[in-house]
Formats: C-alpha cells, sequence, structure tokens
C-alpha cells in the first residue's frame, strides 16, 4: 500500500487552470503506474489520466486530451495533472491513484491505492 496525498484543488472560472498534486509515501515510488480519476457527484469514479514509470508515457480520457498533462517527479514522490482550458463539466472530486499494472489499465479497481481527494469547482 502506496499513503497518496493529494492538494491544489480549489475554485475556478471557466477557461481557467489549475495544478493538482499528489504526494506519495513510499520508497519505491517509480515503481508504480500513477493515475488521476475524478468522481463528480452521483457519478461512478472515472479515469482522467495516467502516467508510466518513467514519466515519459502517457495517457489520456478522451474528455481531457489536449487540456489536461500528467507529469511525475520521481526525486520528489510526486505526480502532477496540469488542468487547463476548465470547463464546468471538470467540477469533481479528483483522487490519484498507485498501480502495479500497465498503463492502460484504467478501471478505479486496477489500482490499489487511493489519496482521500481534492475538490475541484469550475463555475460558468
Amino acid at each position: 500500500q502506496v499513503q497518496l496525498v493529494e492538494s491544489g484543488g480549489g475554485l475556478v472560472q471557466t477557461g481557467g487552470s489549475l495544478r493538482l498534486s499528489c504526494a506519495a509515501s513510499t520508497r519505491t515510488f517509480s515503481n508504480y503506474i500513477m493515475g488521476w480519476f475524478r468522481q463528480a457527484p452521483g457519478k461512478e469514479r472515472e479515469f482522467t489520466a495516467t502516467i508510466g514509470y518513467s514519466g515519459r508515457s502517457t495517457y489520456y480520457a478522451d474528455s481531457v486530451k489536449g487540456r489536461f498533462t500528467i507529469s511525475r517527479d520521481n526525486a520528489k514522490n510526486t505526480v502532477y495533472l496540469q488542468m487547463d482550458r476548465l470547463r464546468p463539466e471538470d467540477t469533481a472530486v479528483y483522487y490519484c491513484g498507485a498501480s502495479t499494472n500497465s498503463l492502460y489499465n484504467t478501471r478505479p479497481t486496477d489500482f490499489g491505492s487511493w489519496g482521500q481527494g481534492t475538490q475541484v469547482t469550475v463555475s460558468s
């Protein structure tokens, strides 16, 4: 199990930007695929983005492709989600997760560790 702590959420207007961070407590951070998911009220948790061990490989949901960028700093045990051109439909609690599966295993059940989430609200 990896302990994860998200931060960086908040209230932003349509078209604005936010950068989420997720700090991991593990000595083997670079051994994990890291991912961001989001969950809106009354909806299931949905895949947003994943990043490979070194950070060179990434994968995005179609709904955020071209607007969001996932990155990681293995020296700091941290994964980031840069969110640009935000829309009201991006409003959700955002969670980071750690996985020992592949980059393209994007079901929530593929991730064994989760943070507590950070709220992102985009006003119209």
